[in-house]
């Protein structure tokens, strides 16, 4: 026994049980007891191994007292190396949870935890005493046949373990199968989880099982029931004369959608007219709302999808297609009903005036983004097929520049993130990786709807009933403070007092723009952002620099545009009474954590298939050489981008010419005997040498 360690232990114990003694932080307790810093690690393996032993108690705020530890709840989310993270139920940072301290914890389930050691350079670090309930009781993997029982292995990393099945459980499964498996028990430190085959997806070999296991393995529906589609059918009729009783005429007005290409459920069509020096826009949007009634069978199916799904070779609707492509659907020629937000906006962008009001339209033209796009570059044969509305679109884009100019001066962040466009084959396979370019036609959708939610959700702001606005807070000072010491190794800075405000990311863009480390810079101040989310409180959206937003364009894919639809209907109609007004606030809370919720597994599905194909793609092309942007650095290696967009790893291990060391401070692996260093934003060549599709990974070789 280190005799000089436990004496150590001895005086910190005596001095956190002394009567005076107020729980205090470690680098205050450094402080009273003078201790220097360079000796901070060796008080912190004292106070670690005192928590470890149950004779002193950490706080979560990380603040060491008398008495034991406290018994905390959250969360467990596992990793696929092993260890874990616990998000607290109370909100605040996830606490790190080594391997040996898991106490059998399956990923998804509500645990018990104590905090064992503060953080010092790293995050809080904590032990699980106990699992209070399981939330997973569905996984979908990969069936292997083994003699007289079978086994699965989950497609998702953070399920650590394969799944047992015994024989007779197997369900007609054999080895090859996707399948989804229903848990029987969760097994422990030592034991495996045990299961049955619910379902067999398909082969894995077969054209879309890969895709279908990702969507069930996120726990997204597919099939409406019967009920829904039914529903559905009786209420899709076309708009008649009844219909159209009580709202404004806009048939004869000009109007177009501008979409993608293959888009079939059209939310939105815009139209734009000049009044003397200024501009009439015209944001109309489908209106949803009159065809899926409150607590009606699709309006239950809606709030329980969230959101429609948008994949690379098929879209999950939120609404059955003879709703979502066709009666709702904004399609040309045709009379529908509609909630039009039309604004009077002045040369300099400032807002005028606006009327919301409940419409019928019929749009003269269905429009592309890559369409527009050519008429505004001068494209002589797309001007003379659509010169009807020529004139109009270069209005919009006049009016676009100028919102857009507006937004920047109040300081609007702008991530200008190529998307990938994937190209299948008729067999699901990618032929064709590409990033998807915005151009002035996107830019002028953008806009427009910016314009439409910001003055929608700020009428309703002002009229003080329940509303569900889109906030986007403020960044934690610790995450830009991370982020200006690492540009400082660029040459750049940001100017942070009491808070970050927008205009100084802004800023940092506009010097990023163009150079050799702008996708990098600009990736690592996203990730310095908090997440957006639906709320009943209206806290402005920091990345639009907007003191009001909401969503109100998307009522076809988005449940919160439709949520508040109902709302601004029921206002214009005189409806909106105290009943009404006490029903949305007791609803409205609900219906924000549902919709952000499903909100984050759709946006996760989406991009666990962009990474699929992605693996896909690259293994037609192992051995081949590219010349790519270091992306990340870390301890285990280097990531590089390549121009299609396709991200890879280098290991660490394969770097075969030095041993390499990664210094925190300037993101770089440095070469030990070479000199070498790889740093973020640098250009390499790379070969591939793997890919694997299962594990949604590729894996490069330095060729330099």
């Amino acid at each position: 026994m280190d005799q000089t360690f436990e004496k150590r232990k001895k005086v910190i114990f005596d001095f956190i049980s002394d009567d005076l003694y107020v729980p205090m932080k470690i680098k205050e307790i450094s402080a009273v007891l003078q201790i220097p810093r360079e000796q901070r690690d060796a008080l912190k393996e004292v106070l670690d191994a005192l928590v470890e032993e149950g004779k002193i108690a950490l706080s979560k705020r990380g603040k060491y007292s008398r008495g034991h530890a406290e018994h905390l709840k959250g969360i467990f989310q596992a990793n696929a190396r092993g260890f874990g993270f616990v998000s607290p139920e109370s909100g605040g940072d996830d606490v790190f949870i080594p391997e040996e301290n898991l106490c059998g914890a399956f990923q998804g389930d509500e645990v018990e935890y104590i905090i064992t050691a503060a953080p010092l350079r790293r995050r809080m670090e904590g032990k699980i005493v106990r699992v209070l309930s399981h939330s997973v009781t569905r996984i979908v993997g990969l069936y292997e046949k083994c003699r007289d029982f079978g086994f699965v292995r989950p497609d998702n990393q953070r399920y650590l373990k394969d799944i047992y099945i015994p024989a007779g459980k197997e369900g007609g499964a054999m080895t090859g199968h996707k399948v989804v498996v229903e848990l029987l028990s969760y097994g422990g430190e030592h034991m495996k989880p045990e299961g049955r085959v619910a379902e067999i997806i398909g082969h894995i070999n077969d054209p879309g099982t890969d895709i279908l296991s990702i969507v069930m393995d996120m726990g997204i529906k597919t099939e409406f029931p019967e009920k829904v589609l039914n529903q559905a059918v009786r209420v899709g009729k076309p708009v008649s004369d009844g219909d159209r009783a009580g709202r404004i005429d806009l048939r004869n007005w000009q109007m177009v959608t501008i979409d993608g290409e293959d888009a079939k459920d059209l939310d939105d069509a815009v139209s734009v007219t000049r009044e003397g020096e200024n501009y009439r826009l015209g944001v109309h949007i489908a209106d949803v709302a009159n065809y899926v009634q409150e607590r009606s069978a699709l309006d239950k199916e809606a709030y329980e999808r969230g959101t429609s799904v948008y994949l690379a070779d098929r879209v999950i609707p939120m609404l059955p297609h003879v709703l979502s492509n066709g009666s709702c659907s904004l399609n040309a020629g045709e009379d529908r009903l509609a909630l039009s937000c039309i604004m009077t906006i002045s040369p300099s962008g400032e807002m005028m005036d606006h009327e919301i009001a409940e419409t019928v339209i019929c749009v003269d033209k269905r429009m592309s983004y890559n369409g527009v796009a050519k008429i505004l570059d001068g494209d002589e044969e797309a001007i003379r097929k659509n010169k009807e509305v020529v004139p109009m679109l270069r209005q919009m884009k006049e009016l676009s520049d100028i919102l857009r100019e507006r937004r920047g001066r109040r300081g609007s962040i702008d991530f200008d993130f190529s998307e990938t466009k994937i190209v299948l084959d008729e067999t699901g396979r990618p032929v064709e990786l590409r990033p998807y370019e915005r151009n002035a036609a996107t830019k002028i959708i953008e806009d427009f709807m910016l314009m439409a939610n910001e003055t929608v959700a700020e009428e309703y702001f002002w009229r003080d009933v329940p509303f569900l606005y889109r906030t986007h807070d403020t960044p934690d000072e610790e995450k830009i403070r991370q982020l200006s010491t690492f540009i400082n190794n660029f040459g750049y800075h940001i100017h942070v007092r009491n808070e970050v405000r927008p205009k100084e990311i802004q800023k940092l863009l506009g010097k990023v723009d163009g150079t050799p480390e702008e996708a990098l810079i600009s990736r690592l101040a996203l990730r310095s952002m908090k997440q957006a989310r639906y709320s009943t409180e209206n806290t402005g959206h920091f990345g639009l620099a907007a003191k009001y937003y909401t969503h109100f364009t998307s009522p076809i894919r988005r449940y919160p545009d439709l949520q508040i639809h109902r709302i601004i209907k029921e206002n214009l109609r005189g409806r909106l009474n105290e009943d009404r007004v006490s029903h949305y606030a007791e609803i409205l809370p609900g219906a924000a954590v549902q919709c952000s919720t499903k909100e984050r597994t759709a946006e996760e599905a989406e991009r666990e298939v962009v990474k699929l194909k992605k693996a896909e793609y690259m293994r037609a092309h192992i051995g081949e050489e590219y010349e790519g942007v270091i992306s990340g650095v870390t301890r285990w290696g280097i990531y590089v981008e390549l121009p299609n967009t396709v991200e890879g790893l280098v290991h660490v291990a394969d770097m075969w010419d030095d041993h390499y060391e990664f210094i925190e401070q300037s993101y770089e692996l440095a070469g030990e005997h070479t000199g070498k260093t790889y740093k973020l934003g640098q250009t390499v060549r790379v070969r591939v040498s793997d890919a694997d599709k299962v594990q949604r990974t590729v894996n490069f070789e330095i060729m330099d």
